[in-house]
């Protein structure tokens, strides 16, 4: 009778996320088939690659035959005080991670700009719980370079449809 049950309620559960349109979160849509990376080893350079592969982009060795050229120019990383408690600790950080890169379509002359992507996150912070404080502190950063990827990804499959 429980398994009767259970099988009934999952099938309910899936029943409704079905309706509800859910769906994981395929590949993107990227209109380019291969890419060159040029320019500095960045945090998020291994991230990337991975992205661009799982989506179909070949990454080639040289620039000859690439249908998008992207220099990692460099990356900061940041942390400020956001406030202050009563005593003088600090109550809160403000993180930031950049990202500047340039790109170039095949067969253009002139590199773009150099762009920035920008993350930022708030945390809260307490001496009492400083381990902790610290472990959220490296998510927050790791999570902050994932979006930055994400972005790039984004930005770069604009910019091929924004040329055609």
């Amino acid at each position: 009778m429980k398994s009767i049950l259970r099988l009934w309620l999952l099938l309910f559960t899936l029943a409704n996320l079905a309706a509800c349109g859910f769906h994981l979160r395929g590949g993107q849509d990227i209109p380019f088939k291969s890419i060159f990376i040029q320019g500095n080893t960045l945090v998020i350079s291994k991230d990337l690659k991975q992205s661009l592969i799982t989506n179909k982009v070949a990454i080639l060795d040289s620039a000859n035959d690439a249908e998008l050229l992207l220099e990692l120019v460099g990356e900061e990383n940041e942390k400020r005080i956001l406030s202050l408690a009563g005593t003088g600790t600090v109550n809160e950080f403000e993180l930031y991670y950049r990202v500047h890169y340039r790109s170039k379509l095949a067969g253009q002359e002139r590199w773009s700009q150099v762009q920035t992507i920008e993350s930022r996150r708030d945390y809260t912070y307490s001496d009492a719980s400083i381990l902790a404080k610290q472990t959220e502190e490296k998510k927050l950063n790791k999570d902050m370079q994932s979006a930055t990827v994400n972005s790039l990804i984004r930005r770069l499959s604009a910019l091929k449809k924004q040329s055609q």
